[in-house]
């Protein structure tokens, strides 16, 4: 009996750890979405190659979360291993392990209950929150929120070859804002990064662009090359973005006169 606790202790614990990773992700500026699936990943051992997994391991926070959550998901593993081992070895028969069977499901039946339950999840996420921020100093700034990163807008890098169409121009130049997109920096080949670089700014060949804007304009603009096509390109960009916050203001207009 002492080691079918000891599972479902280990259970427990996996859980409100998974959780804390979770929120702690979140307030480094992750989406509360990759940070749940992050942290599941990294506790379980799964690997996935990602954007997000790469935005994870870039930052030194998250990465130190990460590597805490893996070393706890290997030994909660062998802890519920060996406690099921002890738990059904010495069992004479069904009269003996069938109720141990039952109390275990049950226990994670009500585990799961409590931990998919939204008031008890909003709870839970509203203290750990709290205790993070009172006790860690992490950057807590929710910046999938501040940059509205939903629906119809993201941050995405683009990596520069010598016959793509910003190869070699200033920003100045490539009049991206007219498409809808700003420029928050530029990683340089050298490995030096420009934060929020200037109209004079020259994008060279290897370099990587981290640019915002509407997610459907990016792989346009990743697949542009250099030359009167290009510059065509650029120009139905622009009134593609034109019509499109022609649009977007006729339908605020309209939603503001139905109230």
């Amino acid at each position: 009996m002492a080691a079918l606790i000891s599972v479902l202790l280990t259970i427990t614990l996996s859980l409100l750890i998974t959780r804390i990773a979770a929120e702690a992700l979140t307030l480094t500026g992750l989406s509360r979405e990759a940070a749940k699936f992050q942290a599941h990943s990294a506790i379980t051992g799964s690997g996935f190659t990602t954007s997000e997994s790469e935005l994870v391991v870039a930052h030194p926070v998250r990465r130190r979360i990460l590597m805490w959550l893996m070393l706890l998901g290997n030994a909660g593993l062998i802890t519920v291993i060996s406690s099921l081992v002890l738990t059904f070895i010495n069992v004479a028969g069904p009269r003996e392990w069938l109720p141990r069977l039952g109390l275990l499901l049950l226990g994670i039946a009500v585990l799961w209950v409590l931990a998919t339950n939204r008031w008890v999840s909003r709870l839970l996420s509203h203290w750990v929150e709290w205790a993070l921020r009172r006790w860690t100093h992490l950057d807590a700034r929710d910046y999938a929120s501040l940059l509205r990163l939903a629906e119809d807008y993201g941050v995405m890098e683009l990596q520069i070859d010598p016959d793509d169409w910003l190869a070699d121009k200033p920003l100045q130049e490539t009049d991206l804002y007219q498409e809808g997109m700003l420029v928050l920096g530029i990683q340089r080949f050298d490995g030096a990064y420009i934060g929020a670089p200037q109209g004079s700014t020259v994008i060279h060949p290897g370099d990587v662009v981290i640019l915002y804007g509407r997610l459907d304009a990016f792989s346009e603009l990743d697949s542009r090359k250099a030359g009167s096509a290009g510059d065509q390109a650029h120009q139905e960009a622009i009134a593609h973005h034109q019509e499109q916050m022609r649009l977007e203001l006729e339908h605020q207009n309209s939603t503001r006169m139905g109230r």
